[in-house]
């Protein structure tokens, strides 16, 4: 278990090192608040442990077993009448464990996580038009462009401000709008921004033609809405409930979602019967040589697992892909862990059937 920690923890911070330098770059184009990016980490970390937990706990079953063959342990267990096998059975507490906060991470901890990153995003993708802005900047928030000359300290009043918004029909015009001064309004809504336009010009323009028309104004209201609050409702299946899964079980979508909550923490099992037929190794050889090939069979099977995901999603399999490709990697660990045994007789077979 410590070595599954210590895999586990240094897996992590390897992926959350490269989430932090894609969410610090778009802190620095403008399109995300600096002070929520750590909050957005911490919401999305169970999302990256579903897939990094059954990992760890492989490598660790590799190290652990691997260590006990180049220290010469193994020899001495199994000359005491103790086999690799039942080194295993003793492990089964452990895989449970596992098994058990791996279903928690996926079931509960995970989606919460989610609903509370894409509600925590749709809302800054709001507040970042102006609480973002720089001076003698473009700064881009959803369908709006914003450009402000200058601003005061509390980013309340806005110079010189040039605001485009694209049309979300071909039908409908553009909107463009230039103004000398902006005030912020503080409302109740988190959903928008609603900002005071004094002394400027609004323009409306159709993009494929010579065609538009202008208004000139005094004080106008404007009223910024997210265009991100529909994308991330109840549309994104990884962020749904497992009630809600199984009430809409009949989608595709959401029965793909709903297998790979069911099936996918018995990756550990197959985790442990994989690591006890990978792990042998020679105390010549060292713990280390087969360490690599065993990651990427083990990782071919998370990637199969993704697939069936993905296809399922579209239609094009069943549920039960999901219990087979776990029961097809978990007989190919028992085969090999009884390759001692089975590489005799085969051998034997071989050379009857050539006399």
């Amino acid at each position: 278990m410590a070595t599954t920690l210590v895999v586990v923890s240094l897996l992590t911070l390897i992926i959350l090192g490269a989430r932090l330098i894609k969410y610090f770059g778009l802190a620095a184009q403008g399109n995300l608040d600096v002070s929520i990016l750590f909050s957005i980490i911490g919401f999305r970390l169970p999302e990256f442990l579903i897939l990094i937990l059954p990992l760890g706990f492989f490598i660790a079953l590799m190290l652990v077993f691997g260590r006990l063959y180049v220290d010469h342990e193994m020899a001495v267990l199994n000359g005491s009448g103790v086999s690799k096998h039942g080194l295993a059975r003793l492990l089964i507490p452990t895989s449970i464990a596992f098994l058990i906060a791996h279903m928690l991470l996926l079931t509960w901890i995970s989606p919460w996580g989610l609903r509370q990153f894409y509600q925590l995003y749709s809302t800054q993708s709001v507040r970042a038009g102006f609480d973002l802005v720089r001076p003698q900047e473009f700064i881009q928030a959803g369908s709006y462009t914003i450009y402000a000359g200058s601003l005061s300290q509390d980013r309340k009043n806005l110079k010189d401000i040039f605001i485009y918004q694209r049309a979300d029909r071909d039908s409908r015009p553009d909107t463009m709008i230039l103004a000398k001064e902006a005030t912020r309004i503080e409302t109740s809504d988190s959903g928008a921004s609603v900002v005071d336009l004094i002394q400027g010009r609004r323009y409306e323009i159709y993009p494929t033609t010579a065609k538009y028309t202008k208004t000139e104004f005094q004080s106008y209201r404007i009223r910024i809405q997210s265009d991100k609050e529909a994308r991330y409702s109840s549309n994104e299946v990884e962020g749904l409930t497992m009630s809600t899964l199984w009430a809409g079980r009949e989608n595709p979508v959401v029965l793909s979602e709903l297998g790979w909550r069911i099936f996918m923490p018995f990756s550990m099992f197959v985790a442990l019967i994989l690591a006890v037929g990978l792990s042998e190794v020679t105390p010549r050889q060292g713990r280390y040589i087969r360490l690599f090939p065993a990651i990427l069979i083990f990782a071919s099977m998370v990637v199969c697992l993704i697939a069936i995901k993905t296809r399922m999603s579209k239609g094009e399999v069943g549920v039960w892909a999901y219990p087979a490709v776990l029961l097809f990697y978990a007989i190919f660990g028992a085969i090999f862990s009884r390759k001692q045994k089975f590489a005799p007789k085969i051998k034997k077979r071989i050379q009857r059937a050539r006399s």
